[in-house]
């Protein structure tokens, strides 16, 4: 049970908040049995309440489990003999919800923050309090000298990563971006180009300066979601939430259309 994608899948954004959950868990368990012996990876969450819904923004839950139809309009049509209509429900917003990430400490220093891990969502791309909470992490991070890396799988939104867009090449002006800014380096920051049809790459966790990196391969931990998640039952014959720009949605026609799912 596989994606028929080589690389991210796009329709996995419309169940982000599950694949994200994920994704950090996943993260967190690869990279923490090559880390040096004092260090550690943790998972961490930000909490927020964001009750500013606006256009084109999507409501996530933590977990829903959702049966259709209705009891309760079952039983009283029963009663009345009259057909009644189905209404739309809309959960509001204003429900607490959480970005995850993960961080690396030196528990021989006081567990002093080395390297910080996120996986940016939509939440982190729309005006609101999740996004500036995150504008908020990246700076402290800067300010501390605390290498981040930056992993964007989404397409909602615009960029947030903590290096302005528009001075990176269009080479590297990719449907999906990874930046890696190392905390010890205020002069660099290194960009990593995630296409649609190619496979994510393996990129370098930096640590402390005194520590070789770390390698993170994130295509394993995209088809271990797409595993566990059962995502077998996404549906390729319509387009993807969001769209995708022209050229991506030509060569997805094409890659699904090859496979039978269109």
């Amino acid at each position: 049970m596989n994606s028929p994608f080589p690389g991210m899948d796009p329709y996995l954004e419309k169940h982000w908040r599950d694949v994200h959950h994920h994704l950090i868990t996943y993260t967190h368990d690869q990279i923490q049995g090559r880390l040096p012996s004092d260090l550690r990876a943790r998972v961490e969450e930000r909490m927020f309440v964001d009750a500013d819904v606006r256009e084109n923004r999507g409501i996530y839950p933590e977990v829903r489990v959702v049966e259709r139809g209705s009891t309760h309009a079952v039983a009283l049509a029963a009663e009345t003999d009259i057909a009644l209509a189905e209404p739309l429900v809309i959960r509001l917003g204003d429900e607490p919800a959480s970005q995850g990430f993960i961080e690396i400490i030196d528990v021989g220093s006081g567990n002093r923050l080395v390297t910080v891990i996120e996986f940016i969502s939509p939440s982190n791309k729309v005006p609101g309090r999740g996004q500036d909470l995150y504008f908020r992490k990246q700076e402290e991070c800067i300010a501390a000298g605390v290498s981040l890396v930056e992993i964007d799988l989404t397409r909602t939104g615009e960029r947030a990563l903590s290096y302005s867009s528009y001075r990176i090449p269009p080479s590297h002006r990719t449907t999906y971006q990874i930046c890696v800014r190392r905390g010890y380096e205020s002069g660099a920051v290194e960009v990593y180009r995630v296409p649609l049809e190619e496979p994510l790459p393996a990129i370098r966790i930096p640590l402390r300066e005194t520590d070789p990196d770390v390698p993170l391969q994130i295509q394993p931990l995209i088809d271990q979601c797409y595993r566990n998640g059962r995502y077998d039952d996404l549906d390729y014959k319509a387009d993807p939430v969001p769209p995708l720009n022209a050229s991506d949605a030509a060569w997805a026609d094409e890659l699904l259309r090859s496979m039978g799912l269109r």
